[in-house]
Formats: C-alpha cells, structure tokens, sequence
C-alpha cells in the first residue's frame, strides 16, 4: 500500500482531462475553478493537452494518458485533480505508466468516469487514490461542501467520512471489514473482468449512479453481471449513495432485487456522495469497517495521507 503525501498550502495541483474534452462553457468553468483554489493558497498547473479534443470528442488515448503520467513524474506537483467525467477514461488503461506511479505516489482525485482510473491505479500499483469532486466541479457547485470534504482529506488525517449531519441508513444490518473499492456503478460493472479487472475479494464495495443516463433496467442489467461474475460472493459490505431517477425506483430496491436472498454482509446508505451537490472524499484502496449497530455507521480504519 502506498500513501501519497499531505497537501500543503503553497503546494502545486495539477490539472488532467482524462475523460470528456474541456469546451465551450467548461472552459470557463475550469479558470474560475483555478482561480477559487488559487484564492485559498495553492499554485494549479494545467496539463499540456487540458484544452485538447483531437477526435472530436475527447483527446486521443494517448494524449490523456501522457498527461498524467507526465504529472506523476514532475517533482513540483503534489496532486493530480482530474477536471471532469465523461464515458471513455478506460481508453488510457494501457498506456499509463505504472511503474513511474509506483515511484512517485501524490494525491489523484475524481468521481465519475475517473473511478475507472482511480480503481485500476490503486489496483496495479497499491496507491491509495480517491474518489471526489472533479476540478470543474468546484466552480459549478452551489455550495462549498464538495471543496472543503477535499481540502479536509488532503491536508489532514482526518479519518471523517462527510459531516456529522450526514444521514446514513441501513439497507441490511451487519458489520464488516474491507478495503474500499468502486464508485460508479456503470464503471465499477466494466472492472470486473477482462485484462483489467480489480481483485474484489473481502472489500467493501461502494456504489452510486446517475439516473439520468442509468435507468432501473440499466442499472439491474449492471448489478446482473456483477452478481454474474460472482463479486457478491467475494465482496463483504456494501456502501450505497446516490440514484435519483424519475421512476422513484431507489438502487437499494434494484440492488435487492439482484442479491436480496443470497448477499448476508451489510449494506448502508447515504447521500453523500455520487452525482450530487454533496460529495464526500472516499480513499479507495484504504481499510473501512461498517457496524449497521453504531450511529457513525462506517469508518475509515487507517490513514489516507501521510
């Protein structure tokens, strides 16, 4: 397991686009992120293909993949802040460079289609990595919860997962121990199998989607072909956050539907993460413990930054 170092005030952030290209208003959205983070005491470097759209609807494969690895390896920066989602992030798997990750461990942040990135990092080199608010997110947000749950992660080893007014809620009552993998539910389905796949034994496995584009059909055909390839019988809890969909169709309800009779490990619930307003920082790689009986219903069991 490595850990990445603390964020520092002073410290250089650097910006990637390994996702959906950066245009029209996101470009905008992106200065204006720069210029919130910047207010608050840390220098941000934009990677040389940022602004990039090559193929017309992202930068090429290995453009993306350039960048990050080009910010792994540049001493000066000390986290890596992925500036937005999108559907093709597994494009760059076979051109990252895993050993210079290895060699320079730093903080890389994102949510959405960046936990394709994030899991296969933490999964060929055993970085913690973490799922988070992306970089343009922070200028789009109406409020600062999403910033200040990062800031508090990268600066400190505060162990908190959310706020104390944080509701979570028990889909199915246990405890369990694991390390935390996943985020979203359409890119952890992809992980499962193939060349690269993540090792799901005795984890903890977190999971949201965005109903907008993931339909309760979708979202069941997903949690099918995990339960397919046998990651219920592997995994040892499950931390749901947010579905919203206009049905009112909830993914605990889809969720039971697929593994009710047969998965016995705990499963939580909050609104604190996924493709909402309210977006907690989850260390992926790192040790959490779920106990349905205490009021604080999952806790991170090591630290995340050194």
């Amino acid at each position: 397991m490595l850990i990445p170092e603390k964020l520092k005030k002073g410290d250089t952030i650097g910006v990637v686009a390994p996702s959906n290209p950066i245009i029209g208003d996101n470009i905008e959205e992106i200065e204006k992120a720069k210029k919130i983070i910047e207010k608050i005491g840390y220098k941000v470097k934009f990677s040389k293909n940022l602004f990039s759209n090559t193929n017309g609807y992202s930068a090429t494969a290995k453009e993306k993949a350039e960048d990050i690895n080009t910010m792994f390896g540049d001493a000066q920066i000390k986290m890596i802040w992925c500036a937005k989602g999108g559907e093709n992030s597994n494009s760059i798997f076979e051109y990252l460079d895993y050993e210079k990750i290895q060699k320079n461990p730093k903080i890389i942040c994102g949510y959405s289609d960046i936990t394709s990135i994030t899991n296969i990092i933490t999964e060929k080199t055993g970085l913690i990595t973490f799922s988070g608010t992306n970089f343009k997110t922070i200028a789009t947000d109406e409020t600062d919860y999403s910033l200040k749950e990062a800031l508090k992660r990268f600066t400190s080893n505060n162990l908190e997962l959310g706020v104390k007014e944080d509701e979570f809620t028990t889909i199915q009552e246990g405890n369990a121990e694991g390390q935390l993998v996943g985020g979203n539910l359409s890119l952890t389905r992809s992980l499962v199998a193939g060349k690269y796949k993540v090792n799901f034994k005795n984890k903890i496995l977190f999971l949201e989607e965005l109903g907008l584009e993931t339909g309760p059909a979708l979202a069941s055909n997903f949690i099918y072909y995990m339960k397919q390839n046998k990651i219920f019988e592997q995994i040892k809890g499950i931390w749901i956050g947010n579905y919203t969909h206009e049905s009112g169709i909830t993914l605990e309800q889809i969720l039971l539907d697929v593994i009710g009779e047969t998965f016995k490990g705990p499963i939580i619930k909050s609104e604190n993460f996924g493709h909402i307003e309210k977006k907690t920082v989850i260390p992926i790689g790192i040790k959490a413990k779920i106990d349905t009986k205490e009021e604080i219903k999952i806790k991170l069991l090591e630290n995340c930054i050194l």
